[in-house]
């Protein structure tokens, strides 16, 4: 099954030739190797590239393993350049060169060279981005696909489809299987024998019984607030194992850094603040959420406020969880705080939206609930109402909010705007 990745392709299409390394980066499978080969491989030759300039370099392979030396890989890469045109370097898993920040520096002196480079989570993740190609790197993330890209290739019913890549997640090898079962093990598997040795590896965890558990927990408690202590706490009291806050803090670092999860952090939108006591956490990929727990909790409202998370971050924003104080006086308690939560505030340069996630609307009272907190914010930015049930078409209520169901968020990026 082929994924075109279309967006991705833009993305690279529009740094072409901008004199730095393009870094292409993301959690393992992917698809950053696809991305570059055939697909960025196949647009460089239909406009006129010739093949012999695309020089696509998998570091991965055993014949090539001589080259893991940086000396040798500069001196074959220069003895590639023959003539003054212009050159494309597809680097895979460049992670694999000792030394490669100094071979890929030493690239971008060569005027008719442009360079592109993936490369494997357990060496290469997104800190080592910002502290090894600091001004000089570009970093292109590709997520899983899009429910919008899976239900290209799929097609079908597209309710049964979102149930599937709600369930399955979106990697695209295991959106290319059609059996079920086989789904499921290939997902169990990678997280055992990539994600988890790739972690294990770089960062040499001895305690690996409390990393299974905090991740089982984690998965359990998608679209709940959480911070390091009470998991510290949930550790004493549910599995009676005594961890720090500072070894969850670092776990939780871990898996963020190798795109396994996002941290949403808690903004106070009267007051202008973030307010660092609770976020939440979120999966990158469902389907490997869904298999740490074994596929036992399928939580539609849930997996559905984790989805439309991944959608905006997909789409360039960055994004919040809101909140809005507002002060009020009790005849029989005084001065009393209310806070009314906003699922996400998604920001992307001079815009931003407010956005309430809900599983259906059947009646005036549940509509009134989900309008309160976006009641209470008194700025112009747009708010929307986003929900499952599709009984719910795109409009704009009589308060000027917007009103959609959850495929056409997922399919009309426009509607945001």
């Amino acid at each position: 099954m082929i994924f075109p990745r279309k967006k991705n392709l833009d993305q690279l299409i529009k740094h072409q030739n901008n004199g730095l390394i393009k870094i292409i980066t993301g959690l393992r499978r992917s698809g950053k190797s696809y991305l570059l080969d055939p697909i960025f491989k196949k647009y460089l030759l239909e406009t006129g590239i010739k093949e012999d300039h695309i020089i696509k370099f998998d570091l991965e392979k055993q014949l090539n393993s001589k080259y893991w030396d940086p000396n040798e890989l500069a001196k074959y890469l220069e003895s590639c350049i023959v003539d003054k045109d212009k050159y494309y370097f597809l680097l895979d898993e460049i992670q694999l060169v000792k030394g490669f920040e100094f071979v890929l520096n030493g690239l971008l002196h060569i005027p008719n060279v442009d360079v592109y480079v993936t490369g494997s989570n357990s060496k290469f993740l997104s800190s080592d981005i910002i502290s090894e190609f600091r001004g000089r790197g570009d970093e292109i993330k590709v997520f899983p696909l899009t429910f919008s890209e899976y239900y290209e290739c799929v097609g079908g019913n597209k309710h049964e489809a979102l149930i599937s890549y709600m369930h399955y997640g979106g990697l695209p090898q295991c959106a290319s299987i059609d059996d079920l079962e086989v789904k499921q093990h290939y997902l169990v598997g990678l997280y055992k024998t990539i994600y988890l040795a790739d972690l294990k590896q770089r960062h040499r965890i001895k305690e690996m019984e409390v990393f299974d558990n905090l991740l089982e927990i984690l998965s359990s408690d998608i679209g709940s607030f959480t911070n390091f202590k009470k998991l510290s706490n949930t550790f004493k009291t549910v599995l009676n194992v005594n961890v720090s806050f500072n070894t969850i803090k670092r776990y939780c670092e871990y898996l963020e850094d190798a795109f396994l999860i996002n941290q949403a952090k808690r903004y106070d939108i009267k007051g202008k603040k973030y307010i660092a006591s609770l976020k939440k956490i979120y999966f990158t990929d469902l389907g490997i959420r869904n298999a740490l727990i074994g596929f036992r909790q399928y939580e539609v409202s849930h997996l559905m406020e984790n989805l439309i998370y991944n959608e905006l971050c997909y789409r360039g924003f960055s994004v919040d969880l809101g909140i809005v104080i507002k002060n009020a006086s009790d005849k029989n308690k005084g001065n009393i705080r209310n806070y009314f939560e906003v699922d996400f505030v998604a920001n992307k340069g001079y815009k931003r939206y407010y956005i309430q996630s809900a599983l259906i609307i059947p009646d005036a009272k549940k509509m009134a609930q989900e309008e309160k907190s976006l009641d209470c914010i008194s700025d112009n930015f747009q708010k929307i109402i986003i929900v499952y049930d599709d009984f719910v078409t795109y409009h704009q209520n009589e308060k000027g909010y917007i009103m959609m169901n959850l495929i056409e968020f997922l399919e009309h990026p426009e509607y945001i705007n």
